[in-house]
């Protein structure tokens, strides 16, 4: 009876501490491969708790890594096909976004400039590769960075990380805020406006294509509020403001020829030309009043912007080509006014990314 008492209230501290000592008189005559083959939590209380592994905590200042050390450092990205993870399927992109550097670009007019860039560098990945080493875009890139950047040298850039890679199709996109001095209206002030870019190759089965995007920012008077503007002033003598808002072009253009050089102020006068109602930097009472005078002579629907840009781009011989995005941030409605339009297979949209939209933003 008392035996089957002490086997219901199951082991004490003393049965414990004797099988502990059972436990480390076995492992005193056992091998390391006996012990390592234990359960993970018990060899840890062969080497005393709370005190394994032993590491050293002590930062090696002089440790020199030599070629023999490096050579027998793990990389699993480089490991065998066995090693992926989910379905083995070719991936399109895969790469490095926002990596940033101070660039050097040509001007047309200005000699050179530098500018902080973001950079998004990637390949496709076969279907039997684990993955890429994805320092190795950015070293191509520093091999390159004190070059005054330009589309050769782009391309330079792309050639060595897509050899370094082993990769058949890669791309290189530079984005950066170009500034641009731009005179005011009637006050003969100036001032710097920034446009957004992006410079952007792209490699796929063999061929290359150079691309330049470029968002535009400028000011839109509804047509349709300005006739009834007038009609209540005619009609009634009431008088009436149409309604205008901010509103951005997204251009995007491929440019043709091996040796077509589209400079972005280039770019950026075409847009002017089309919708010249672009937003004012320096701005004096009679600048302010010539920007009404410039909006009222130039009513633009959404439709029109995508169409007087497209013509624009039709003009000029150094584009293929192209896609225009219009997004009319409207003060009249809680909605935007947006039209797309594009030219050549390269830019043809079968679905609209979600938050596209969203991006067509002048945030200052």
């Amino acid at each position: 009876m008392n035996a089957i008492t002490s086997v219901e209230k199951g082991p004490d501290r003393s049965d414990a501490e004797q099988a502990l000592a059972t436990l480390k008189a076995w492992a005193a005559g056992a091998s390391a491969t006996e012990i390592d083959a234990l359960d993970p939590q018990v060899v840890r209380l062969l080497h005393g708790k709370g005190d394994y592994p032993k590491f050293n905590r002590d930062y090696p200042q002089d440790f020199k890594v030599d070629a023999a050390y490096k050579a027998g450092l793990p990389d699993l990205q480089n490991g065998p096909s066995s090693l992926i993870r989910g379905a083995k399927q070719q991936i399109q992109h895969v790469g490095i976004s926002n990596f940033r550097l101070p660039i050097r670009f040509h001007t047309r007019n200005n000699g050179d400039l530098t500018l902080e860039t973001s950079i998004t560098g990637s390949v496709s990945l076969e279907a039997d590769k684990k993955g890429i080493n994805m320092s190795r875009i950015m070293r191509s890139f520093y091999k390159h960075a004190e070059r005054t950047f330009s589309f050769h040298v782009i391309e330079a850039a792309l050639d060595d990380y897509k050899s370094d890679l082993e990769s058949f199709d890669a791309r290189i996109q530079m984005r950066f805020s170009f500034p641009m001095k731009i005179e005011s209206l009637r006050s003969g002030l100036s001032g710097y406006q920034y446009y957004d870019i992006a410079l952007e190759l792209v490699e796929k089965d063999g061929v290359r294509q150079k691309i330049i995007h470029l968002d535009y920012v400028y000011s839109s008077t509804c047509p349709c509020s300005l006739e009834l503007s007038e009609h209540a002033r005619a009609t009634r003598n009431q008088l009436a403001t149409p309604h205008s808002q901010r509103s951005v072009a997204r251009i995007s253009a491929v440019l043709e020829g091996d040796n077509s050089c589209l400079w972005f102020e280039d770019l950026i006068e075409a847009c002017r030309r089309a919708v010249p109602t672009e937003t004012q930097v320096m701005v004096k009472r009679e600048d302010e009043q010539a920007f009404a005078e410039l909006n009222a002579a130039n009513p633009i629907f959404v439709e029109d912007a995508a169409r007087l840009f497209c013509q624009q781009l039709q003009e000029d011989p150094r584009v293929g080509d192209f896609r225009v995005i219009a997004s009319h941030q409207e003060s009249l409605h809680s909605h935007d006014a947006i039209s797309v339009l594009t030219e050549g297979p390269t830019f043809e949209m079968q679905s609209i990314d979600p938050k596209l939209f969203n991006t067509l933003f002048h945030v200052g």
